[in-house]
């Protein structure tokens, strides 16, 4: 365990100007708050925050990050305070090790809702100082180095979390050499039998590999050098789980990479690494697509770096990396390397014993600046497996790099399509979006982007993302942008719902339904607002009744007189029968007359009181029958299920049968459509054919002909002279509909055409 002197000597050795006194007095307190606490290993506790610390200074951090690495776990393991921690070191370091708790009591239903929890609450606590961040990796780092001690059952957990969270994140800051350990550990653990063979693989060609990096470096010095260029080269063979991951890739076995060495040449200036560029594939032969300028277009963790490979001495397959230093600096310690010291005496803080304590500031980079961007879109109230999902799907680096008409550069996860890239530019884009242009060229919004892409994203105001777009999305922001949207658009329609039935059924009990009146009685329902309070009204959580018991409480008494007058049946039993005889259905409530209901020969409209539907874009959250669809015409019913947007039926749909013991959930409904935003609706035909080729296609040719979509075509019998088939398509109204059956009905081909109404 390292010695009291030996940290303070490790910190003196970057910062001469180091509070010793500072760091005693916290390496002091740390150890007696711990005490006998011991370790899973059996080391004694204080040994963690000891070697977390430890990992800082290769980091070179300032001293209140250096002793919130010692104090770090004190308040969530020992008798420690938050005022305690202020009190004796200040409120820097207490913010940064309050940061850095766990929350300890969570009435959460599930480990992996607790793990989201903490992951939130650390993330804030990092937009606030970058520090609680490269504390939480280097106590992660020391946790997995020792993660043969913990007990095998959770391992796993704890690997898994620091492959999807931890590796990631520090990549996302730019220190690569913790994300390559963090990784390599967790694969250990994950996948032992594959990391065991890799490594024995690598292990059998070290030797071999060593003189070829060798006979490479010499070859590249050689070259480099003539052109009187100064640089310092290395190579290296890449680790297990790099390994691993490219063969998984791209499905290939260990003998089939050719590319297991990597070489890096540091260079004095951005000329030079040009320069280099050019010597090298004036040389060898490059690998066709395997050049990448981060130079000019660095990655969003701020790397910078020429990458290529080529066929080197031998034919060997070499990757190349080309840098200067302040870039080498960036790409080993990533956002560490932004953080300096400013030595400013009027800024000093002088603590009760008069020892000054260096204020620490960041330089502004990028990779911070998306950390906060995270933060920011993660922040808002999802739930925690949601935000767990989001924030994995932020961390991954592999991007692509594109361009907006206007030159600015998006980057994107590997594999992202053009709706990641329209909420990348912004949310209300993605939202808006309703098609693109990739390269001057017409393109679906589906279509996965490249590097260099250009995209320019077409908009339309009110519309709205379909939800079927959360599961084509691969970036945390644009999933979540619809998800949010979604969730918007089927609460207000469901509000405006709510709103339309408790009208009615005011308007029954003669009464005026008014906002305040519902907010007079949120508490009774249990509501917070009136659009909440709407919205279940809607889905069918709150019954309209049970709004109108608590505005009225003596509405009860209202109801049996108007039993008794009635000869037994209530005013809302009577708004039923009203509804059914609209309809001209025969009627019956649970316990009176038959089990089925029969159509009537009348046509009657539907009531004034009705709720106008217009389609599945309208206002309420609508959709048709499950088995042929409504179009405008029909007379209609719908049928509310809790939750569940409303189905609309035409009354002739045998389907509504087994709804006759649930008069409660039937809605009186009427066409409402807006003739400057027509929209096609469904229904299903069935067609009996000719079986002879060219019989389809000249159904299809008479339905194109007449403006109707065709969704499926579905053969439901097939015999040697005629072929049954259903066709579901989209019209305009019941009028396209019949126009459309009898065209069919005069082709040749036809011999007979009827609806299906399910």
């Amino acid at each position: 365990m390292m010695r009291q002197y030996e940290l303070v000597e490790r910190v003196a050795r970057y910062n001469p100007h180091t509070d010793e006194h500072l760091l005693n007095r916290a390496y002091v307190y740390a150890m007696k708050a711990h005490g006998s606490q011991t370790r899973a290993s059996g080391d004694p506790y204080f040994s963690h925050p000891l070697e977390v610390a430890a990992i800082l200074t290769n980091l070179r951090l300032d001293d209140a990050t250096i002793v919130a690495a010692l104090l770090h776990d004190t308040i969530e393991d020992t008798d420690t305070t938050r005022d305690e921690i202020d009190r004796l070191f200040g409120p820097e370091i207490g913010a940064l090790v309050e940061g850095l708790t766990k929350i300890k009591k969570l009435d959460l239903v599930s480990k992996r809702a607790a793990q989201a929890e903490n992951l939130r609450k650390l993330l804030l606590a990092i937009a606030d100082d970058v520090r609680v961040l490269l504390v939480k990796l280097a106590d992660r780092l020391h946790n997995m180095r020792t993660l043969q001690y913990v007990p095998e059952d959770k391992r796993a957990r704890i690997a898994e979390e620091t492959l999807d969270i931890y590796a990631p994140l520090a990549g996302g800051m730019g220190m690569h050499w913790m994300r390559e350990e963090l990784e390599d550990l967790a694969f250990q653990v994950l996948q032992p039998d594959a990391y065991r063979v890799i490594s024995t693989q690598l292990a059998e060609r070290r030797d071999e590999s060593a003189k070829v990096i060798s006979e490479i470096a010499l070859a590249l010095r050689e070259k480099i050098g003539a052109a009187g260029i100064q640089a310092e080269i290395s190579g290296r063979e890449k680790r297990p789980y790099s390994v691993w991951s490219k063969m998984e890739r791209k499905a290939v076995s260990f003998e089939q990479l050719s590319d297991i060495y990597a070489f890096r040449v540091i260079v004095e200036n951005v000329a030079d690494c040009y320069r280099t560029l050019g010597i090298v594939h004036m040389t060898w032969s490059m690998v066709p697509g395997r050049f990448k300028d981060y130079i000019s277009t660095p990655k969003q963790n701020d790397y910078r770096s020429l990458h290529t490979t080529v066929l080197g001495p031998g034919h060997q397959r070499v990757e190349l990396q080309v840098r200067t230093r302040e870039m080498h600096e960036i790409a080993e310690y990533g956002v560490a390397a932004h953080v300096i010291y400013k030595e400013n005496v009027s800024d000093s803080v002088k603590s009760g014993n008069g020892v000054r304590k260096d204020r620490l500031a960041s330089i502004d980079s990028n990779a911070y600046r998306w950390l906060k961007q995270l933060v920011d879109m993660l922040a808002e109230g999802d739930t925690p497996e949601e935000f767990l999902e989001h924030t994995k799907l932020q961390l991954y680096q592999d991007q692509v790099f594109c361009f907006t008409p206007k030159g600015r550069v998006i980057s994107l996860p590997r594999g992202a399509n053009a709706i990641d890239f329209a909420y990348a530019v912004h949310t209300d884009v993605g939202n808006n979006a309703i098609g693109c242009k990739i390269n001057g060229r017409l393109e679906p919004l589906i279509s996965q982007l490249s590097n260099g892409d250009e995209v320019e994203v077409l908009t339309a105001k009110n519309q709205v993302p379909p939800a079927a777009w959360e599961s084509l999305v691969m970036t945390g922001k644009a999933r979540q942008s619809i998800r949010r949207a979604a969730r918007t658009q089927i609460r207000t329609q469901y509000a405006g719902l709510g709103r339309k039935m408790l009208e009615r059924s005011f308007a029954r009990i003669s009464r005026t339904y008014s906002d305040e009146k519902l907010t007079a009685v949120l508490a009774r329902l249990g509501q917070s607002n009136v659009e909440d309070a709407l919205s279940a009204v809607g889905r069918g959580e709150i019954p309209a009744s049970d709004v109108i018991k608590a505005v009225y409480p003596d509405h009860r008494d209202e109801r049996a007189r108007d039993k008794a007058s009635t000869g037994g049946t209530t005013r809302n039993e009577e708004g039923w029968f009203g509804l059914r005889r609209a309809m001209g259905l025969k009627f019956r409530l649970p316990g009176r007359a038959s089990r089925e209901s029969k159509l009537a020969a009348e046509k009657s409209e539907a009531g004034p009181g009705a709720i106008p539907i217009r389609g599945l874009h309208g206002d309420l959250p609508v959709q048709f029958a499950p088995k042929g669809g409504a179009v405008p015409g029909d007379r209609i019913v719908g049928i509310m299920m809790p939750g569940e947007a409303i189905t609309i039926y035409p009354i002739q749909s045998p389907e509504l049968k087994q709804f006759d013991e649930h008069p409660e959930r039937w809605l009186d409904v009427r066409w409402d459509i807006d003739p400057d935003d027509p929209e096609r609706f469904p229904a299903v035909i069935a067609v009996r054919a000719l079986n002879e080729p060219g019989s389809l296609a000249e159904i299809a040719q008479i339905i194109g002909e007449q403006d109707a979509n065709i969704d499926t075509v579905t053969m439901t019998m097939r015999a040697p002279d005629f072929t049954e088939m259903e066709i579901a398509l989209e019209v305009w109204d019941l009028k396209h509909l019949n126009r459309i059956m009898a065209l069919l009905r005069s082709a040749a081909v036809v011999n007979a055409v009827w609806r299906v109404n399910g």
